[in-house]
């Protein structure tokens, strides 16, 4: 009889828009390797660019919020596993799981740390260095509970790993360092990619709604590209993009050179004619699959101290990495004029792939950890009390105020 993984989502993936749908892609494809049935339910609406799950045989359900339909559903289909896609989402959906399926393993899917890219944000804002006290945030408060109370989290970078158990003192056991699953990029590929001189033109890729992304395209404008361009005026910035609002289109100006491009309908086409990748991020959490897109397409990068956060661990960058606007240009100039430099970074980028990130061997951790976890469910979730306290009842502010909600809805 085949097993079943339940896949609560915060919305549809979307992989062509942004590093999180890659991510969704990933773990299904993970899960189906395994021989699981994948069912894949969101209560988000579906957009245009939303990938066709039944085309690889994932199922798909439209869920309700704080609806009961959810729990005779849960029960009919009765998964092993459920994945709940962001914390928030185990907010809505995990005391239903735990009530309707007490023996599923519940796993998280944090994509990054929102109390961390909450706490940055608000240190931005306030021109102020960020530190324990804005990472210590109600978002942090609610995303440590939702990770006590299922039996596993998957943490996507290594700092954020290293914060969780040193700054929240998370239970390690309780955490999976689980980044981007990636097939080695072959020596074929790489001497089969577009070379120095026959490519142009600077690139940045990203899903405008992300208020990282957008602030970076707005400090390119401001602070950078006109450095740039005043050294290189045939060069030419695109910004590629799903979802470009009005607040983005109009900042393209076509005789600065500044390009807004808008959806990429293939992110590695637009990477490897592009000459250098520039990704000026102030502020964020997890890895920038712009950055990874970047490495994989041979395409050597200019980003920022956050940018390049849990990418390079002990390996060289695949480019510069500069929080100052004056050494990002200048380097990004370097980039763009200096053949060797750029092919020797350009070959660093294929090592962090072919070594950081390498898909077998991360489905493979993930699978063991599953299994073990499905084996030793009792003893695991007896170690863990602080997520028993926090499933407890008094605690579940959330569960109630769901089922206030579907009682006025009636």
């Amino acid at each position: 009889m085949k097993k079943n993984v339940l896949i609560i989502g915060f919305v549809w993936p979307e992989p062509k828009s942004s590093a999180a749908g890659s991510r969704m892609m990933q773990l299904i494809n993970v899960f189906q390797a395994q021989g699981y049935v994948v069912t894949f339910a969101t209560s988000c609406a579906k957009s245009d660019q939303a990938f066709d799950l039944k085309s690889i045989g994932v199922k798909t359900v439209a869920i309700t919020l704080n609806c009961g339909s959810f729990d005779v559903f849960i029960s009919e289909l009765s998964p092993e596993i459920v994945v709940f896609d962001r914390f928030n989402v185990e907010e809505q959906f995990g005391w239903r799981v735990a009530e309707q399926c007490p023996n599923a393993l519940r796993v998280l899917d944090t994509e990054d740390l929102h109390a961390l890219r909450r706490g940055r944000h608000q240190a931005f804002k306030d021109q102020k260095e960020f530190n324990r006290t804005y990472l210590f945030n109600d978002t942090a408060k609610r995303e440590i509970a939702s990770i006590y109370r299922c039996d596993l989290t998957l943490i996507i970078s290594e700092a954020e790993m290293t914060l969780l158990k040193e700054q929240f003192k998370v239970d390690e056991r309780l955490l999976l360092y689980l980044p981007f699953m990636i097939d080695p990029v072959s020596v074929d590929t790489q001497q089969q990619l577009p070379g120095f001189l026959t490519r142009e033109h600077f690139v940045t890729i990203g899903n405008f709604l992300h208020e990282p992304n957008y602030n970076s395209i707005l400090y390119l404008k401001e602070s950078i590209w006109p450095l740039i361009r005043q050294k290189l005026p045939k060069a030419e910035m695109h910004m590629y993009g799903a979802y470009a609002t009005q607040k983005v289109t109009q900042l393209h100006n076509k005789k600065e050179g500044f390009v807004i491009k808008g959806f990429a309908e293939n992110a590695n086409t637009v990477m490897q004619n592009a000459k250098v990748c520039l990704a000026p991020l102030r502020f964020g959490a997890g890895l920038k699959g712009k950055i990874v897109d970047a490495m994989v397409s041979g395409t050597p990068c200019v980003t920022t101290t956050i940018g390049a956060e849990g990418l390079y661990g002990q390996l060289p960058p695949n480019g510069f990495i500069s929080d100052s606007p004056e050494t990002f240009a200048e380097h990004a100039i370097e980039l763009y004029t200096n053949e060797a430099q750029w092919n020797a970074l350009q070959d660093n980028g294929f090592k962090v792939i072919n070594t950081r990130f390498q898909k077998v061997e991360f489905e493979t951790v993930f699978s063991n950890r599953l299994q073990s976890l499905l084996l030793n469910l009792d003893s695991h979730r007896q170690d863990n009390f602080i997520g028993q306290v926090l499933m407890h009842h008094t605690l579940q502010s959330t569960k109630y105020m769901s089922k206030w909600i579907e009682a006025k809805n009636k």
